[in-house]
This record gives C-alpha cells, sequence and structure tokens, in this order.
C-alpha cells in the first residue's frame, strides 16, 4: 500500500544538546572552579545550547544551583562557594548510572524525585582533587555521558605531579630536580624524610619548592630559603595533600602556552610569559587570582624559541594522552633550554587567566573557545578510544 497520499506527521524541531557546567567541588581549589563555572555559563551561546548549572558543594553533595553567573565572581578578595548559590540546603542531583540512559534526577527530603532531562555532555570545570584527577571523569564513563577534557588516565597522569614527570622524562622531555616524599615514608620516619630533602637541598642549592603533589592553582605551596622553613612549608604542604613534591629552584623565565583539540588533531596557541610579580615571591594564589598579575601575551621569545615551545606544548599533550585542552607551563633557563613544570588538564579558565588569554591573541575568543571544547567533547564517545 503507498502511503504517498496519506497524512504526514510533522517533522519534530530537534532539540539543542544540553550541557551540564559541574563546578566546585571537595579540594582548596572550589572558589576557583565557581569563578571558572560563572565565565563559562555567562559565554556559552544559549541559541545553540541548553544549559543546567550543577555545583558540588565542599562536602560533596551535588546541588541544583542557580544559573547567575554574576554571582559567581571574586568580590572584596574572596571566592564564592556553590553553597551560596545552591537553591536548596539538602537537595541532590544524581547523574544517570545506565549508559542507556542520560536522565538527570533532582531529589529532596520527603518529596517525589524530579526528572530534570537528558545531559547530552558535562562540562566539569573542577580544579583539583576529586575531580580533575579522573575520578569525576571515570563516573562519567561509567554512565556513558561525554565530557568535556581529558580522560581519566590523562586527568589522573596531570593531576599528580611525580607521575607526571615520571611520564614526560619517559618521552625524553626535560623536567627539572626533585624529590617526593609519600605519606608512609613520613609517618615511618620523618626524620628520615626530611634529611632526604636537606641532602636534595645539599645537592640543588637552596630555594627549594615545597608543594602538594597533587594539588593546583599554586595553593599550598611554599618557597623556602633557608633550612629554618623547611617543617612549617611541609606541614603546609600536607594540610593539602599528604603526598608532597621538593623542586629544585629553576633560574628562568616563565612561559606558558595553551594547546587545543580540533579536528584534525591539537594545536598550541601563541605562548604567554609570566613576570616576577612585585607583591609576591612568586606567581602564588594570591598572585594569579586576587591581584590578577598580568601575563605578557604573547612572550616575547624568538620565532625560533616560539616554535620550539609550542612543539613541546603539543608533545606534553599527546605524552599523557590528552584530550580537549591543557595548559603546558615551561621554565626557559638561562642557558636557553625549556624545561617543562606542568601541565593542567583542566586550567585555569576564567576570562582573565592564560589559557583563554594565549587563545583569544591566537584567533579564538572566549565564547568560540567555549563552543569548540562542547563540539569536541560531542565528537567523542565514552569508553576506550
Amino acid at each position: 500500500m503507498s502511503t504517498e497520499n496519506l497524512p504526514q506527521s510533522p517533522e519534530q524541531p530537534s532539540r539543542k544538546p544540553r550541557v551540564a557546567v559541574v563546578f566546585g567541588g571537595r579540594s582548596s581549589e572550589h572558589g576557583i572552579s565557581v569563578v571558572t563555572a560563572g565565565a563559562v555559563l555567562a559565554a556559552i551561546d544559549r541559541t545553540k545550547y541548553d544549559v543546567l548549572p550543577i555545583g558540588i558543594t565542599t562536602d560533596g553533595r551535588w546541588a541544583l544551583t542557580a544559573d547567575e553567573p554574576e554571582r559567581m565572581a571574586i568580590t572584596d578578595r574572596r571566592t564564592p562557594s556553590v553553597e551560596e548559590l545552591a537553591e536548596s540546603s539538602e537537595g541532590g542531583v544524581v547523574l544517570p548510572v545506565d549508559p542507556a540512559s542520560r536522565e538527570v534526577v533532582y531529589t529532596e527530603p520527603g518529596s517525589v524525585p524530579k526528572a530534570l532531562g537528558e545531559v547530552d555532555v558535562v562540562f566539569p570545570v573542577l580544579h583539583g582533587p576529586y575531580g580533575e584527577d579522573g575520578t569525576l571523569q571515570g563516573l562519567l564513563e561509567l554512565s556513558g555521558v561525554p565530557y568535556v577534557g581529558s580522560g581519566v588516565l590523562a586527568s589522573a597522569v596531570g593531576q599528580d605531579k611525580e607521575y607526571m614527570k615520571r611520564v614526560f622524562t619517559s618521552f625524553g622531555l626535560r623536567v627539572g630536580p626533585y624529590v617526593v616524599i609519600r605519606p608512609r615514608e613520613w609517618a615511618q620516619d620523618e626524620s628520615a624524610a626530611r634529611k632526604r630533602i636537606v641532602e636534595f637541598a645539599g645537592e640543588h642549592g637552596w630555594p627549594l619548592f615545597v608543594k602538594p603533589a597533587r594539588a593546583g592553582s599554586s595553593i599550598g605551596i611554599t618557597k623556602v630559603d633557608d633550612l629554618s622553613g623547611l617543617d612549617e612549608a611541609i606541614a603546609e604542604a600536607q594540610r593539602h595533600d599528604p603526598k608532597i613534591l621538593v623542586e629544585a629552584a629553576l633560574r628562568g623565565r616563565e612561559i606558558e602556552c595553551g594547546v587545543l583539540e580540533f579536528e584534525d588533531g591539537p594545536r598550541a596557541s601563541v605562548p604567554a610569559e609570566i613576570p616576577p610579580p612585585d607583591a609576591h615571591a612568586y606567581y602564588d594564589f594570591e598572585a594569579k587570582y586576587i591581584d590578577s598579575t598580568p601575563g605578557v601575551v604573547p612572550a616575547p621569545l624568538t620565532e625560533e624559541q616560539t616554535a620550539e615551545v609550542r612543539g613541546l606544548a603539543v608533545e606534553a599533550f599527546e605524552a599523557a594522552s590528552c584530550e580537549g585542552l591543557v595548559r603546558a607551563d615551561f621554565f626557559l633557563t638561562e642557558d636557553g633550554e625549556f624545561v617543562i613544570n606542568e601541565i593542567n588538564t583542566m586550567p585555569g579558565f576564567t576570562p582573565i587567566s592564560m589559557y583563554p588569554k594565549m587563545w583569544q591573541e591566537s584567533g579564538i575568543a572566549y565564547p568560540e573557545l567555549v563552543d569548540r571544547l562542547v563540539q569536541a567533547a560531542l565528537r567523542r564517545s565514552t569508553g576506550l578510544r
């Protein structure tokens, strides 16, 4: 029987992809994550995407939050929190655990669970442990929900500075001298662990940088000029991570480079230089986010140096099996060699952050950068790839 003359159902308009922006989290970088989320929410194209903001409180509750980017800014030198933005002090958002469904559900005590609709992609703007380190990525893999940024392995490697350096070394990238003190080593014999650091200083000289091995945004880092400041620096690093990393100071210029995944593979931005901040001993948290110490974009390098650092940034991206985006940080030493310090798989992403600034100078404005990251995530499937 022909269906040619039968009435046809009108085509249903295809819905816009739904992006869940997940932010906050349990790490000490909670506040900067909220600031980043505000910038993403303000920039994402609402004619192209539906948006669902989901905040994770400092105690780990997933909360439905107000979609009000203007409330997610640093004010009076203070970062915002998810607790201030949550629509309820008890309600929780639950992601699907069945890869066949992408339905997000909201629950409150004593109320019937409420379906919030399907999510097509998650934009996780969490920094530090319990979000940037592969834990959230593993949850999303189990749920079958695509997400912006690197997968489980690359996220974990990018968070743990020890193993990041081991990976880079295995791929022939030059790293600076360092020593690691693990929790068990410190618990069993503090004096022996401290002696290892002192011997390291004897070999490489003071100052040293003592830092949490698995933290970011320069939180918990202390520049130690001599033995008298060592114990306090260790205690400060251990407040954020029981595993600490001690690095020798490298004399040279701080150079950063952004990497972005395009359809044909990763490309590097123009590099930037971070000049020594006048009011700070080094480029610490306050210099980065509170006082907004400006970087120089593009970095005043020779054409050869620019090409070299861009190539090294892509090499680092590939070495750690990264996806989506990375900011690669280098030292240009006094002997003219680039030494990679670290990568960030979810770098600071506020409009004043260096990653967006480098891409702005490279011809990609902030809203387009957000769109490219979402599109890259939508192109990828979860699972082995």
